[in-house]
C-alpha cells in the first residue's frame, strides 16, 4: 500500500509545474502583445493588458524563486493563482479572437 504523499510532496508535484505553466503562458502572451497590434483592442487596452501580463509574470518569477528557496515548503495564496488564471484566460481569448479574425481575412 502506498503511503500518502506529504504536503511538501504535493506542493512539489502540483505547484511547481503550475508555476512553470503560468510563466510559459505569460511569456507567450507578452510576446504577442509586444509584437503585434491587436486590431480589436485599442492601443491603451493592449498596453494595459501587456502591463498586467508583465506584472503577473514578475509575480510568478518571485513565487518560483521563493518556492525553490524554501525547498517547496511554502504555498501560494489561492486568490493569487485565481488572478493569474484570469489573466491567462483573457490572453487566450484575445489570441483566439485574433486567429479567428486573421482566418476570416484569409477566407475573404
Amino acid at each position: 500500500m502506498n503511503p500518502q504523499p506529504s504536503e511538501q510532496e504535493l506542493l512539489q508535484t502540483i505547484l511547481q509545474p503550475l508555476l512553470v505553466d503560468f510563466d510559459y503562458w505569460f511569456s507567450r502572451s507578452s510576446e504577442l502583445l509586444e509584437r503585434q497590434q491587436i486590431p480589436f483592442l485599442s492601443p491603451i487596452a493592449q498596453s494595459e493588458l501587456l502591463d498586467r501580463v508583465k506584472q503577473a509574470q514578475q509575480e510568478v518569477t518571485v513565487a518560483k524563486l521563493l518556492f525553490q528557496a524554501v525547498d517547496g515548503q511554502a504555498g501560494i495564496e489561492p486568490s493569487q493563482m485565481v488572478a493569474w488564471h484570469r489573466i491567462v484566460t483573457e490572453c487566450w481569448h484575445v489570441s483566439m479572437q485574433l486567429r479567428q479574425s486573421e482566418q476570416s481575412k484569409i477566407e475573404e
